[in-house]
């Protein structure tokens, strides 16, 4: 390896906790409330490139006339109240979290979703914000995965270049953002099939199997 790892930067939303069931879910209800039906498969291209893109580009796919941002409102209403009760964290990452602290490395949690959202998960997670040496959100950035803006911005918060960063994800999006950033990156197959996430330099079946040791590049 070139560089030693140094960093590592945390997707959020299938990677800590099982939110894109929830959030697809509080999503179809807001499209119902509107008068549209929407099916679960119309929101695979835009999971992981944030609420923006995937409340819009289903309206966009339905040619469904759309306040983004009052669509956005509800879906986050829905969704915080299910939160407390329904959130699913993933066996293994808090714990993968702190053992990368433990180690020396610094921790940045990288996500494609608003703060407001964030910030509940985190909580139900048991992983304030204060747990990071970054949080970096939607409202960071411009341009959302697959851009590598926010992986980007987590490599400067925590001072390290991206080639000493390695980066977990779970989709399609948040893997091209990784390696267009510059960064190696682990996928876990959560919210997309192994052959979908080709593209990572290595993939693992969930948090809970994601070693130091893989961080670390030791694998190869």
């Amino acid at each position: 390896m070139n560089r030693p790892t140094q960093a590592i930067l945390f997707d959020m939303d299938g990677v800590l906790a099982n939110s894109e069931p929830l959030i697809n879910a509080a999503a179809i209800q807001m499209f119902r409330e509107l008068g549209l039906t929407v099916e679960e498969e119309d929101f695979l291209p835009f999971v992981g490139a944030g609420e923006n893109r995937y409340i819009g580009g289903v309206a966009e796919k339905h040619g469904f006339p759309l306040d983004l941002a009052a669509a956005k409102h509800r879906t986050y209403q829905i969704y915080l109240a299910w939160v407390p009760s329904r959130l699913e964290v993933f066996p293994g990452a808090r714990e993968l979290v702190l053992a990368c602290r433990r180690a020396g490395l610094k921790t940045a949690l990288a996500s494609s979703a608003d703060r407001i959202k964030v910030e509940a998960n985190l909580g139900k997670i048991g992983l304030p914000a204060a747990t990071w040496d970054a949080v970096v959100t939607a409202e960071d950035v411009t341009a959302r995965k697959p851009a590598p803006d926010i992986f980007l911005a987590a490599a400067r918060r925590v001072g390290v270049v991206p080639a000493g960063c390695v980066v977990i994800e779970d989709a399609v999006n948040g893997v091209q953002a990784a390696k267009a950033a510059g960064m190696r990156c682990v996928a876990v197959s959560t919210s997309f099939p192994r052959t979908a996430l080709g593209a990572a330099d290595l993939v693992r079946d969930s948090i809970a199997t994601v070693t130091l040791a893989d961080l670390r590049g030791e694998w190869g």
